[in-house]
């Protein structure tokens, strides 16, 4: 299956935006790992529906007007993977949980590491908050799009970057 794709500029970099049919796939960083997420082959496709849609709501998000993405997601991944990835949707606006919380809410509270992965290998960052996970002492760990993008993601959503401005 093919997938269709948008590059757009962002507080935080390039990303492009991957859909799959009517549903978004994948946000990827500029620098992103290439295997980090696996997508088949992409073809440019500017003017596709959900791509547009996901443009706009993250144009709202970066300018502070937007608190909660309203798009069809498409998770492609193991169903751990899965149920890690719905749980971070969970996670309101401005707040943060640690891998920790994140392994209890799913009902399982051993696989600490795993939910790491799992996190680490989102493939909808942004829209599913990967960044509001933090570790357990809350410092930020790991992020796909580095750990300035997610201190500059995370001071979006506490409102700190307004007060710099």
């Amino acid at each position: 299956m093919s997938y269709a794709y948008k590059t757009v500029d962002s507080p935080v970099g390039q990303l492009k935006l991957v859909a799959r049919q009517s549903k978004l796939a994948a946000i990827l960083w500029e620098n992103d790992k290439p295997n980090r997420v696996r997508l088949g082959p992409m073809q440019e496709d500017p003017h596709h529906p959900v791509l547009r849609e996901a443009e706009r709501q993250l144009a709202e998000y970066f300018s502070g007007e937007r608190n909660r993405f309203d798009l069809p997601l498409d998770f492609n991944g193991t169903e751990f993977q899965k149920q890690v990835w719905t749980a971070l949707l969970t996670i309101p606006y401005g707040q943060t949980r640690s891998y920790r919380d994140i392994a209890m809410q799913i009902g399982r509270d051993k696989a600490v590491r795993a939910v790491g992965a799992a996190n680490g290998r989102n493939p909808i960052s942004i829209v599913a908050p990967c960044h509001r996970v933090v570790g357990a002492s809350g410092d930020l760990t790991g992020f796909a799009g580095g750990l300035r993008a997610k201190a500059l993601l995370l001071a979006l959503e506490s409102g700190r970057d307004k007060q710099a401005a």
